[in-house]
């Protein structure tokens, strides 16, 4: 179903009942589409924080949680935010036999709406710990031109020091926008890059260009991985993004050319 039926951006009420209807997918197929031989593209995952997830005990007695939803990228949907947001408060008044259940049925819900298995993990309220980050931040470079759109053609090697490198790199910069909502996304972008060395100020200027762009979080890092990987042509490639929270739920898509790569999911401070 394509986003423009769904409800983000409507005025919409609150259920107060098990509504596993209102999850909302969107296929992943068509924006895909133009990325189809990129190597990796459907490899990774999207990691979802949900922070308002309660429920009722078997004795009608409120319990709460921080949830971890994984996602995989080869699923066909996508899950709309706003959808999910629903779908979990529609749960804060059902009552549950035990902890498991709900977590099953959770799955059962988003597996059904994605199309593949999708897992979910449960922490206490404090217990997801807040992660630094790791690897080189670009941040205080000088790019040498700048792009109010995403360009690919920002991109480039560094001819000075033309070496192999296996290199990780990390920016806070990464800003879009809702493409329904206009609302913008803040992220930080982490790219690990193992090939000709890229030229660093060139991939700042290109994550900067993301800042009046209109796509999804999932959307935004697979054209990021997909550009680095046509326009640098590295041997290995990840590209994984975390978005600060909204709405009480953060979005942090992660593609991998090789699945070794696949990183252990974080949560930073801005989250």
């Amino acid at each position: 179903m394509s986003v423009e039926h769904s409800l983000l951006g409507q005025e919409t009420q609150y259920p107060t009942q098990y509504q596993p209807e209102v999850l909302f997918p969107i296929s992943r197929a068509e924006s895909r589409h133009q990325y189809a031989d990129v190597e990796g593209i459907t490899q990774g995952k999207d990691w979802w924080h949900v922070f308002e997830i309660s429920w009722l005990n078997p004795q009608g007695l409120p319990q709460v949680a921080i949830g971890r939803i994984t996602l995989p990228a080869s699923s066909p949907n996508l899950i709309e935010s706003k959808s999910l947001k629903l779908y979990f408060n529609s749960l804060n008044f059902t009552q549950f036999a035990s902890r498991q259940v709900f977590i099953e049925t959770v799955q059962g819900d988003l597996s059904k709406a994605a199309g593949a298995s999708v897992e979910l993990q449960l922490f206490h309220v404090d217990d997801l710990e807040i992660t630094k980050p790791t690897g080189i931040c670009i941040d205080d470079l000088i790019p040498e031109r700048l792009s109010e759109h995403p360009d690919a053609t920002l991109l480039q090697l560094d001819t000075a020091t033309p070496d192999d490198v296996e290199v990780e790199l990390y920016s806070h910069l990464l800003r879009s926008n809702c493409p329904v909502t206009g609302q913008p996304d803040w992220g930080t972008v982490f790219i690990r890059f193992q090939g000709k060395r890229p030229c660093y100020r060139s991939i700042l200027a290109y994550i900067i260009s993301y800042r009046q762009h209109n796509g999804f979080h999932e959307q935004c890092v697979e054209q990021i991985f997909a550009d680095i990987w046509q326009l640098l042509k590295p041997e290995k490639l990840m590209v994984y993004a975390t978005y600060t929270r909204r709405g009480g739920l953060d979005i942090n898509p992660c593609r991998v050319s090789d699945l070794s790569w696949m990183p252990e999911p974080i949560r930073l401070a801005r989250q």
